[in-house]
């Protein structure tokens, strides 16, 4: 029987949320849309790269930049293309096997649908109440 993707991808997908639940405990503020909205970009960003495109610099909010931001970290470390840096700025030890940009794609997609469903059904911190009982 085939893996479900969530099987598959449940470390790289749970690295994600944990980006982004990050930066919702930062900043009581934080809204699934201003998660969403970084998601999507990353999203762009990356196919514009596969396809060997370059995109404008997004317009961002300052918690979309910070959203944005830290997951695009992951996003590189599950990459293998950057090292993880702790509080203090020491480089966290190596990264796990490097995965490709379609399967990051397919990763941020997956978050991006996650996002759009607990928002749907409840409200506007619907998805960061919904990840944050599994993220402590």
């Amino acid at each position: 029987m085939a893996e479900k993707f969530e099987e598959q991808y449940l470390d790289v997908l749970q690295n994600i949320e944990f980006a982004l639940a990050a930066v919702y405990r930062e900043h009581p503020k934080m809204t699934d849309w201003a998660a969403l909205y970084a998601v999507e970009t990353l999203v762009r960003t990356y196919t514009a790269e596969l396809q060997g495109r370059t995109l404008p610099a997004p317009d961002f909010q300052p918690l979309e930049q910070e959203a944005f931001d830290r997951v695009k970290a992951m996003c590189e470390w599950r990459l293998g293309r950057q090292q993880l840096e702790d509080e203090a700025g020491q480089k966290v030890g190596a990264g796990p096997t490097p995965i490709t940009l379609e399967e990051i794609i397919a990763c941020l997609k997956r978050i991006k649908t996650s996002i759009e469903r607990w928002q749907k059904k409840m409200g506007k911190r619907g998805y960061f109440e919904f990840v944050s009982q599994f993220l402590k």
